[in-house]
């Protein structure tokens, strides 16, 4: 399970944000920037911000450490910024906070790269899970004590906002052209990345993702029932996220980032 801790208070709004993220402290003496549930895209992208952020942990991408994060309905009272409190009162419950990273500052490329391996690692994770908001507009690569860090996970696994059929998401080539850290990952020959896929496929395995989805709460992907008029429990949900997962797996090669990029 994820870290469990209540909100004690709202700081401020972060409005660069299209679901209006907000910087909160907790009961743990923690800062937090938290994804409310009551946001545009609701519990989906708190599902996506997991199950890619952890994944990617495992997969050895430094990501903030993410909590669930409990906020009471009353601390909308306290809120003067009345789009700020509507969002507190939609958001009553568990909520998705990501570990505040004081004095980081956004990844350029200029300043700073990342080794050749991290950054392939991180565009094929990207590739495998249609991260496609990690362009030179929108980087949400941070860096923290000389290191990089991968946060904003929640427009991934796109398919959960359809679920078109499995096999025509699992080929479904996204443009990669734009992503930030092309140019680094590039470097490596062609068969160091052919030696970088083999070796992260083979690491996620039907066990890992079976951990990394269950690390979502149940209420999370129960939400969703109403929204596509379902009645699955929570493990009928993780088992088709993995589903999903396993047989873009599967068929990589249709996908693979080091394949010349074409759109949608």
């Amino acid at each position: 399970m994820l870290r469990t801790v209540t909100a004690t208070a709202y700081v401020t709004p972060f409005r660069e944000g299209g679901s209006l993220p907000g910087l909160m402290e907790a009961d743990d003496d923690g800062m937090y920037v938290v994804k409310f549930r009551g946001a545009g895209q609701g519990t989906a992208s708190l599902v996506a911000e997991v199950v890619v952020g952890e994944l990617s942990r495992r997969l050895g991408v430094r990501v903030p450490e993410l909590v669930r994060i409990g906020v009471a309905a009353q601390m909308a009272r306290l809120e003067p910024d009345e789009e700020v409190q509507e969002l507190l009162n939609n958001s009553a419950g568990e909520n998705l906070g990501m570990d505040y990273l004081p004095g980081s500052f956004g990844y350029d490329g200029i300043h700073w790269q990342p080794p050749a391996p991290e950054a392939a690692t991180i565009r094929w994770i990207d590739a495998f899970a249609a991260n496609i908001d990690r362009t030179w507009r929108n980087p949400n690569l941070l860096i923290w004590h000389k290191k990089l860090w991968a946060i904003d996970h929640g427009a991934s696994l796109v398919f959960q906002h359809a679920w078109p059929p499995v096999d025509r998401w699992a080929t479904r080539r996204y443009d990669l052209s734009e992503h930030i850290l092309a140019p680094v990952a590039d470097t490596l020959s062609a068969d160091d990345l052919s030696t970088l896929d083999a070796d992260l496929a083979a690491r996620i395995t039907p066990g890992l993702l079976g951990e990394v989805t269950g690390l979502v709460p149940d209420d999370w992907l129960l939400s969703m029932n109403s929204a596509f008029g379902d009645d699955r429990a929570a493990g009928a949900w993780r088992a088709r996220y993995q589903e999903y997962l396993l047989a873009r797996l599967r068929d990589r090669d249709t996908w693979r980032p080091e394949l010349a990029p074409v759109g949608s």
